[in-house]
């Protein structure tokens, strides 16, 4: 077998692939094998039918054809290794030439990865937020907690800011009452921001057996996005009472003794939850430079079906969970579809942009993933898919996903280097130290235990955790 690799562009290329006859010897016989099992000629028994019969009866050429169907992805598999290419997805195969004991010739055009040149990323330096942990973070911190304990009373006077009124709501549309537009009961705290936009404003005044009616966009349900009138009753006019923040109030809501104590805590807790997030800024935009740093060209057809990748999962998974269409979503984003179009497509290629950069320094580096850190990996991508471990496992294996989690793992340590060599400084000006530093489970924040970042962008998990497997399964396939 002959093989020629011609650069089509620094993504695509075409093979040029000559096969003499007698390489096909095999598949010919194969071809043979199979027609015999599935027809039947008088004078023959089943399987025993003479190659010169077949011909006769059903043409060499239809052996032919099954023999070449046979044959062709092992020659194409034998033209990549020799040209030594890493193919993206599946070619375009055309034969060019099919000569009866002679010569078979194909050309076949494939998306590859393309070359890409690391340059010293040991000069990146980025600024991100500082882990300052004010009194009146813990003051507000501490407010939260005190919400929690709040206690409700009935009282005998209208609604205000602040109060808990029990409603019941009804929406029509275009003097429809919708089917899911009604309920019954709802504990809504006025100007908490949780239900319809208006309702703070039609409740406030309003005694036990008031009634108001005001519009609003309907955020969710069959009429997403549509103007509705809702008409709300209220059943009761609650206050809310706080408990005094004293030492009384930390023993009930902690396992602390003393205010004191409650509030240093606090503390220590928003100082771990800062540095978490500072960590994990700081790899974005080291990420986000590294990327700038270096020249990417993306293939075409990987970038389209990238694209429609993600579409597929926001409007059949994300909104669907959410009785939304992609109308409904746009028009709640106040966005038109080209705007998302060219959204969609920057993120789609910022995605496969950072995966080829991380997998080339993964290469570069000769970075391998372990067992521990596969299985760590593995523990905390089933708990924000929601199954057990043994579930998530399984639905892995089962699903040929292996080397996805694999590469996700070593993408994360290859963006754990980058990190490293790089100069991190806060909105203070001082040098930022990500190792070593431990949230409240005792676990080390840095940037190679956190590999999100990288995901997201070269995987588009961030938002289509909800229904990944088959969609994971299809992108291993094309990488």
């Amino acid at each position: 077998m002959k093989s020629a690799v011609e650069t089509l562009n620094p993504t695509r290329v075409r093979l040029t692939v000559e096969v003499p006859f007698e390489e096909l010897k095999d598949s010919l016989d194969a071809a043979y094998k199979k027609i015999n099992q599935q027809v039947t000629v008088p004078g023959f028994r089943k399987g025993k039918i003479p190659a010169r019969v077949i011909d006769q009866r059903f043409g060499r050429g239809a052996v032919l054809e099954e023999a070449v169907n046979d044959a062709l992805p092992k020659l194409y598999q034998s033209a990549v290794e020799e040209g030594e290419l890493t193919p993206l997805g599946q070619p375009e195969v055309d034969i060019t030439d099919l000569k009866d004991n002679e010569l078979l010739s194909f050309t076949a055009e494939v998306d590859i990865r393309p070359e890409i040149e690391i340059p010293d990323y040991s000069g990146i330096e980025v600024t991100v937020e500082a882990t300052e942990v004010s009194d009146e973070d813990i003051d507000k911190s501490v407010e939260q907690l005190r919400e929690r304990f709040a206690s409700t009373s009935v009282v005998e006077r209208a609604a205000a800011e602040g109060d808990v009124v029990k409603v019941d709501l009804e929406a029509k549309v275009d003097g429809e009452v919708l089917e899911d537009g009604v309920a019954q009961g709802v504990d809504y705290t006025i100007g908490s921001g949780e239900l319809l936009e208006g309702i703070d404003a039609a409740v406030t005044g309003l005694e036990a057996g008031g009634s108001a009616t005001f519009t609003s966009e309907l955020k969710g349900g069959s009429a997403a996005g549509s103007e509705a009138e809702v008409k709300v009753d209220v059943q009761t006019v609650s206050a809310r009472e706080l408990p005094e923040l004293d030492d009384d109030f930390a023993q009930l809501a902690s396992e602390f003794d003393t205010l004191e104590e409650l509030r240093g805590d606090s503390r220590k807790r928003l100082e771990t939850s800062k540095k978490y997030e500072q960590a994990t800024e700081a790899q974005e935009k080291v990420l986000d430079a590294l990327i700038e740093l270096v020249e990417v060209p993306v293939p075409e057809k990987l970038l389209a079906d990238e694209i429609n990748t993600r579409k597929h999962n926001l409007v059949n998974h994300q909104l669907a969970q959410m009785g939304l269409d992609l109308a409904a979503y746009l028009r709640m984003q106040e966005k038109t579809e080209e705007e998302f179009d060219a959204e969609l497509k920057e993120q789609a290629e910022k995605g496969i942009r950072t995966q080829f950069v991380l997998d080339e320094l993964v290469n570069k580096e000769k970075l391998n993933v372990s067992q521990e850190e596969l299985t760590e990996h593995l523990m905390r991508r089933a708990q924000s898919s929601g199954m057990s471990p043994d579930q998530f496992a399984q639905a892995i294996v089962e699903g040929g996903q292996v080397p996805m989690l694999v590469g996700e793992v070593a993408r994360g340590k290859a963006l754990a280097v980058v990190v490293e060599a790089a100069t991190v400084k806060d909105t203070n000006g001082d040098v930022v130290d990500l190792e070593d530093d431990e949230d409240e489970t005792g676990e080390t924040v840095d940037a190679e235990s956190t590999e999100e970042p990288a995901e997201a962008a070269a995987e588009g998990k961030a938002d289509e955790k909800a229904d990944a497997k088959a969609d994971d399964a299809e992108k291993a396939d094309k990488s």
